[in-house]
């Protein structure tokens, strides 16, 4: 980054050499767009966290010896240190390594996209990310900001912060931190169960509501959020011959599995979808590798995607 912008101060600034106003004139109009793009990202990134996680202290400042951004994450009395990263919000010991990593904050869409738009080229991307070998080996989500947040960096650590509670009636363990959102979507889902009755027989053919669990996800090398007590899946006692997960369909049908029509798919009714969503859980449903049992904990994206400050 400084290369590039010493490069072009050096460039700009023989383009002038006869004019030394016009230089000093471009020296500031410079410097000041290079902190302004700088800091919209990094100000918008945090400001999105703060509001995401109230109970949470962002502390950020510049750090000259990586040219990154330091950003001290206190929970209670631990403290993390990572940095910006472009958003991936990594430790020092893994700033070469970016490309590893996605940024925290991603798109998600707001509507359900259809799998019958889809076009060829966009198949052959989606088989190629659902691949093998780019589950193995490609970028996956940086998890060092989640274990900041949530004390996870060890199954050990992890596991005190464990509460056994219930989601519509059925038992279920989750992290202490998200168990107030968890009921608050119940008790909306419990409200709108009294006047809709596609909710009521959601809630009836429920199997089970299972969220922890530590492990890694299937094909890779990487947690899932499973491991962190924010995520759950919602099983019911029948599929009726539909499809709920992407890996499933995709032993049934190796080719084409990412179009399963949406009338073949299992889905929760949309006030369900729509109740998680605005209470900070995503919904894997909208994922290109469907997942429709399983909700996850992510206000950050809620934020993000669904507030139009920020596009």
């Amino acid at each position: 980054m400084k290369a590039k912008r010493n490069f072009l101060i050096l460039t700009l600034l023989r383009a002038c050499k006869n004019n030394r106003l016009l230089q000093i004139s471009l020296l500031s109009t410079i410097y000041l767009s290079f902190a302004f793009s700088q800091d919209i990202s990094i100000v918008t990134g945090m400001n999105i966290l703060r509001k995401s996680y109230p109970e949470v202290s962002f502390v950020q400042f510049y750090d000259e010896g990586v040219d990154d951004y330091r950003i001290e994450i206190t929970v209670e009395e631990r403290v993390s240190v990572l940095y910006w990263a472009g958003g991936r919000m990594l430790p020092k010991s893994e700033l070469n390594n970016k490309n590893k990593y996605w940024p925290i904050l991603y798109s998600y869409p707001k509507e359900l996209d259809n799998p019958s738009d889809l076009t060829e080229e966009q198949i052959e991307r989606i088989k190629e990310f659902g691949s093998t070998e780019n589950r193995k080996n490609g970028a996956g989500a940086p998890m060092f900001f989640f274990d900041a947040i949530y004390d996870s960096s060890t199954r050990g650590k992890l596991e005190s912060h464990l509460k056994k509670t219930s989601f519509l009636g059925r038992n279920t363990t989750v992290h202490e931190l998200i168990v107030p959102q968890l009921k608050k979507v119940e008790k909306r889902i419990r409200e709108a169960e009294k006047t809709d009755e596609s909710i009521k027989a959601f809630i009836q053919e429920m199997k089970s509501a299972e969220a922890y669990y530590w492990r890694i996800i299937a094909g890779t090398n990487r947690k899932s959020f499973h491991s962190l007590g924010i995520a759950i899946d919602i099983q019911p006692k029948k599929l009726n011959g539909k499809e709920i997960y992407w890996g499933w369909a995709k032993d049934r049908r190796p080719e084409d599995w990412m179009l399963v029509s949406l009338e073949d798919r299992w889905l929760p009714p949309q006030k369900v979808i729509d109740i998680f969503e605005e209470e900070g859980f995503i919904w894997g449903g909208k994922w290109t590798i469907f997942d429709n049992m399983h909700f996850e904990y992510h206000p950050e994206l809620i934020e993000y995607n669904f507030n139009t400050e920020y596009y």
